[in-house]
């Protein structure tokens, strides 16, 4: 009913219909990467991607609710010291383009499902990030709370300094 071949190399038998199944599943499974890929790059081009790769801060503005924290950036003292990869991307290339990445997914797929509290909230992770930054830039006076705590997992930058790099 089926032709069967068998293969010189392994000896297996191969008949015509698992060779078309074969081909199938290839065709649908290049035909879904292809749809991913495509509504992945055309996400990319329509939410201005290529603008995330630079130091620009209009780029954070791109998404209509960063709006506010980017005109409070503008009329902090940061503002002439700082743009906001300074304080909310790590230090180094690849662990910044990283971040960049983890990030600009997370925030595609919030502001895509709508599914995100507002106002909006740093994560513990990007908290962590910014503290490192805000001790690497003012390490003089980080250097002093070194020395004079012990603990300094309890003394935050940002608890005190919330509003430092965005004036509401």
């Amino acid at each position: 009913m089926y032709k069967e071949t068998v293969e010189p190399e392994s000896g297996a038998v191969r008949t015509m219909r698992t060779t078309k199944l074969s081909i199938f599943v290839i065709f649908c499974a290049s035909f879904l990467v292809g749809i991913a890929s495509g509504l992945g790059g055309y996400t990319f081009y329509y939410a201005q991607g290529t603008s995330y790769l630079t130091d620009d801060p209009t780029a954070c503005a791109n998404c209509h609710i960063m709006q506010a924290f980017f005109d409070g950036w503008q009329k902090s003292t940061h503002h002439a010291v700082a743009v906001c990869n300074d304080c909310h991307a790590p230090s180094g290339v690849i662990s910044s383009f990283f971040n960049k990445a983890v990030n600009g997914y997370h925030h595609s797929k919030a502001f895509t499902t709508g599914d995100f509290h507002e106002p909006i909230r740093i994560t513990e992770d990007n908290r962590h990030i910014t503290e490192r930054q805000c001790r690497r830039c003012h390490q003089e006076i980080s250097g002093m709370l070194n020395g004079w705590r012990n603990d300094l997992e309890s003394v935050s930058c940002t608890r005190c300094h919330r509003s430092v790099g965005h004036l509401y």
